[in-house]
């Protein structure tokens, strides 16, 4: 049995609606207070370039002049964005592409580092991903470092700094230290 034009037509009406909608999810640029929410959690999970984890095991290490900070997956640096205001994240879009967050799934088991004296959480970005907080900062990996203990991002704009272990929000631009490549 042939199936009817009438019946072709509409497949192909959906087939077309289905593609549009598509394209228009996560055309939100900037998130706002409304739409974020923070869900703190007792470890952490995530990975670089954004995509999501299910478990997420944060590391730190020590660098004489940045002083210790959290490292992720296959120990890349780990940053903060001084000009977020807490528990949201104001890095979309390019930003994003350029400062990926710290992902996880929702509910995701984060392992926090020994030493660390923040709380680990989530929120949910504009785009719906699930960003790692860390005493309520968003955290980021740079897309400009290539290898563990690179922190080329540090310093960048004056805003974006390692993630100290401490928890305590940066106020300085922090020096870089050179990068190990």
């Amino acid at each position: 049995m042939r199936p009817s034009p009438r019946l072709l037509s509409l497949a192909a009406l959906a087939l077309g609606a289905a593609l549009i909608a598509g394209a228009c999810v996560g055309e939100e640029d900037t998130p706002t207070p409304g739409n974020i929410g923070s869900t703190p959690v007792a470890s952490a999970g995530a990975s670089a370039g954004g995509s999501a984890a299910a478990s997420l095991t944060i590391a730190t290490t020590n660098d004489p002049t940045l002083g210790a900070y959290l490292t992720g997956q296959n120990g890349m640096t780990i940053y903060v964005y001084g000009r977020d205001p807490a528990d949201l994240s104001i890095c979309s879009l390019d930003c994003a592409t350029t400062w990926p967050p710290v992902s996880a799934a929702l509910g995701a088991k984060i392992t926090p580092p020994s030493g660390a004296t923040g709380t680990f959480g989530t929120i949910t970005r504009s785009d719906g991903a699930v960003q790692v907080t860390y005493a309520d900062m968003p955290l980021y990996y740079f897309s400009g470092d290539s290898a563990a203990g690179d922190t080329k991002g540090a310093g960048k704009d004056g805003a974006w700094f390692v993630a100290p272990v401490s928890g305590v929000r940066p106020s300085a631009p922090p020096t870089p230290a050179p990068s190990t490549t």
